[in-house]
């Protein structure tokens, strides 16, 4: 197939169109310092992402400032470090403050003309609305965890995505699945049957970030270094 024969895209938000790795780090960082823990970034982000993968399992109908702050906690207990409670409540209300790719609208904006354009993404409604602002896009559809009750890997969010395709007329395997992230979207999109396509934000860099490992080996059916490059493979591939 190619990028042109599908009808719809679905897109991952936070990873893959809001820079929430950076995002993150404006609060972890000088939390970190404050404690006198020295960890580099990366290494934050890698302890953060386990704690917020395991709150997000244990309480899937948590709201995600909720989620945010337990991951908070829970990644001060699992480095031996303190969390006060108003540390917790900077990340919980930090979403607004992540800032978007700088490719992210111009390339929304090109794929919009084309497909229909659906957000899956692991976070509640108020909270996507501040990132949507920095987006500048309107989207087809916006599926959150929040009207799902679970976060994704889980499948219940896939099985979310398939009905609201149905329910705008996309036929069968006419949508294509856009994210960063393999563990948390390209594994369970793969398991649902969908095609997927790997927006590479870490190419340069290596490592998992704010993502964990996925738990099984995956293939996406297309890998792009940026939203930018993706977009001009569509427009390449034609009408």
């Amino acid at each position: 197939m190619k990028l042109t024969d599908f009808e719809a895209l679905s897109f991952d938000c936070y990873g893959t169109l809001i820079d929430w790795e950076t995002g993150l780090l404006a609060v972890l960082v000088p939390w970190a310092r404050a404690r006198s823990l020295e960890l580099t970034g990366e290494e934050l982000l890698t302890a953060y992402a386990q704690a917020e993968a395991a709150v997000e399992a244990e309480h899937p109908a948590e709201a995600y400032p909720e989620v945010l702050a337990g991951a908070m906690r829970l990644l001060g207990e699992n480095l031996g470090a303190e969390v006060a409670e108003e540390d917790a409540a900077r990340l919980a209300r930090s979403v607004p403050d992540w800032p978007a790719f700088p490719d992210s609208h111009d390339a929304l904006a090109a794929l919009g003309r084309r497909f229909k354009l659906i957000i899956l993404s692991n976070v509640d409604r108020a909270s996507f609305a501040g990132s949507n602002t920095r987006l500048g896009v309107e989207f087809t559809s916006i599926i959150t965890a929040q009207d799902v009750g679970s976060y994704k890997p889980s499948p219940r969010n896939f099985e979310a995505l398939a009905s609201e395709a149905a329910r705008l007329g996309i036929h069968p395997g006419g949508l294509l699945h856009v994210a960063q992230s393999l563990f948390h979207d390209h594994v369970p999109a793969q398991r649902a049957g969908l095609r997927t396509v790997w927006i590479h934000r870490r190419h340069d860099r290596g490592g998992w970030g704010a993502t964990p490992q996925p738990p099984a080996p995956v293939t996406p059916d297309w890998e792009f270094p940026s939203m930018a490059a993706f977009a001009a493979a569509v427009a390449e591939s034609g009408p």
